[in-house]
């Protein structure tokens, strides 16, 4: 099957105006794939995790940071805003595996310290566009370097 985000008239037309309000919220194009690139390796998204890594090359990211994304905690590639973000991708991501809440307090005040309330706004729909893609595509089986659209 076709990605069904294509399959529908208007079905990109919704999605692509939240991309467009992501890259309008002062959160860099880098840190929206590499928050991307980890909601797409623990959602086990091989087309989204394809598609973020090879954004991140064009970027010129280092492939030290684009490796140590899986590993964010012990690398040492990564900003104290970065971390966080990674964070919050984590939580809003694992929301089955969460105890009460889904982004406890203390990781909203960490993330307050570090992104302005458009940031934050951006990083979340970013997250969350991610989330969903990863399951379209882990769905219909979308393979790895496979041209969407």
């Amino acid at each position: 099957m076709k990605n069904p985000a294509f399959v529908l008239p208007g079905g990109m037309k919704g999605i692509g105006s939240i991309v467009k309000a992501v890259d309008q919220s002062g959160l860099s194009h880098e840190l929206q794939e590499i928050v991307g690139l980890r909601a797409s390796q623990i959602n086990g998204c091989s087309a989204c995790v394809h598609a973020h890594t090879q954004n991140l090359i064009k970027a010129g990211t280092s492939s030290e940071r684009i490796a140590g994304v899986a590993a964010w905690r012990e690398a040492p590639y990564f900003s104290e805003p970065e971390r966080t973000a990674l964070q919050l991708t984590e939580s809003v991501t694992r929301l089955a595996d969460r105890s009460s809440e889904a982004v406890g307090d203390e990781l909203w005040d960490t993330a307050a310290d570090h992104f302005d309330e458009q940031q934050l706004a951006g990083l979340i729909l970013v997250i969350s566009v991610t989330n969903l893609f990863n399951r379209l595509n882990a769905t219909i089986q979308e393979p790895a370097g496979a041209t969407w659209g």
